[in-house]
């Protein structure tokens, strides 16, 4: 019973993330309440799957850690521009092919991974945390097109419920601020059910149980341009794996190897594959979970296989995923808000630690910031371009993480002058 509670304790304080990724793009991109209902169901049972394969501890993959996995929120942003570009089977089609990438490379990332210090990947996170918060500040208002955007109920019950989750951070510590989120979406949705503006008909209409199948959106199709996107959020997310492996290690007191990393990141790179095949989306180590071990002292992987076998459970019930539906979108917008911010928060505290170590690195995420955010602004810019640049230039988190490696290989990988002293006589 203890053990259940402890699980069922990490299934909440990872749930709000888990569901709101799959709810906020199935929303950009216009799915039905019975598409979205099954991609949050399957992105939850998922979660499970890809739970369990890392806390393995196989010849071949899992990391044997009490560690929970969730989809990044880093791949947002690039799936909602995939699928708007694209549609919805490209997104598909770009999450395997990094999947089966992250395993091709699980063995020699130890040596690619100096392509991505933090510079570079705290330059990645910054550019898609930016791009995300418009998505936030058009839910706030009702979402777009909608035929009451900006009224005053839309504008305070989405500020609301961000008011709600910054009161939670100051007055609480622990596991309720860990669940701020999901404790201010309740409040939010609440509060518009007295104001009738919840409609729980996607509950009504879905099913009590279903079966999972794979490419139930149809068929992958693969784009470039997309596959590429997907590389890089893959990338980014096993940096920051990395650092959750050695975190736990030292929570677990086990000496983390080379071996240990590769099969962790094999587990990883088939947990993303198995979320492109069954439509769901990739995935990557969850840290608030890290902070509830830490919190708690209890470090029993025998714990993390119960939450993933809950989190499967769960999502073979599409009642329950349908309740995230009936979260008013201004509600959800003001979460967002939060989570969208604390993205860019993640950025700016990876780039803390090295933007002032050398005016190089400065100018590093000045340009891949600025070229990110610009692409994205200006999306035709490079319009006239042959196709074969468009790959690199037509998406503004390509062109951002491609400009931030690049920078960093010139400034700092590749040997440099050195200044020869100035003699006495040069300076007369």
């Amino acid at each position: 019973m203890k053990s259940s509670a402890l699980g069922l304790q990490h299934v909440l304080a990872m749930y709000a993330g888990a569901v709101l990724v799959p709810l906020i793009v199935g929303g950009a991109l216009g799915l039905t309440p019975t598409q979205l209902t099954y991609l949050i169901s399957i992105d939850i049972l998922m979660c499970g799957v890809a739970t369990l394969l890392q806390i393995m501890n196989t010849r071949y993959f899992g990391i044997g850690l009490p560690v929970v996995l969730g989809c990044t929120f880093t791949a947002v942003g690039p799936m909602i521009a995939i699928g708007s570009d694209y549609g919805i089977s490209a997104i598909y089609g770009a999450i395997i092919v990094s999947g089966i990438f992250v395993i091709f490379i699980s063995r020699f990332f130890g040596s690619l991974v100096r392509f991505f210090p933090p510079v570079v990947t705290g330059s990645v996170v910054t550019i898609i945390g930016i791009t995300l918060i418009p998505v936030a500040i058009n839910n706030v208002g009702g979402g777009p097109g909608a035929a009451d955007f900006g009224s005053f109920t839309n504008i305070g019950l989405g500020f609301g419920t961000l008011l709600l989750i910054i009161l939670i951070y100051k007055f609480f510590t622990g596991f309720i601020r860990a669940i701020s989120i999901l404790l201010g979406l309740v409040a939010g949705t609440v509060v518009a059910m007295f104001m009738n503006r919840v409609d729980f008909s996607p509950v009504g209409d879905a099913s009590y149980l279903h079966m999972i199948q794979p490419f139930y959106f149809g068929p992958p199709t693969f784009q470039i341009t997309a596959i590429l996107t997907m590389i890089l959020v893959a990338m980014v997310s096993l940096v920051e794996s990395t650092g959750v492996y050695f975190a736990l290690g030292d929570i677990c007191e086990k000496d983390i190897k080379q071996k240990d990393l590769e099969k962790g990141y094999r587990a990883e790179g088939i947990a993303t594959v198995l979320g492109g095949i069954f439509n769901s989306l990739p995935y990557t180590t969850f840290s608030q979970n890290v902070g509830l071990i830490q919190m708690s002292g209890v470090k029993s992987r025998k714990v993390i296989a119960i939450a993933g076998v809950m989190l499967i459970t769960l999502g073979f019930v599409p009642k329950i995923a349908a309740m995230t539906q009936v979260i008013p979108v201004a509600v959800l917008g003001g979460a967002m808000i939060a989570m969208f911010g604390m993205v860019i928060s993640q950025g700016i505290k990876m780039l803390s630690k090295v933007i002032n170590t050398s005016e190089e690195n400065s100018l590093i995420v000045a340009c891949s910031v600025g070229i990110g955010l610009g692409v994205t602004v200006a999306p035709d810019l490079f319009a006239l371009l042959p196709k074969s640049l468009q790959i690199l230039t037509s998406n503004g988190i390509v062109a951002g993480s491609i400009t931030a490696i690049t920078l960093n290989i010139v400034f700092n990988m590749l040997p440099s002058r050195k200044e020869k002293p100035v003699t006495a006589k040069e300076k007369l």
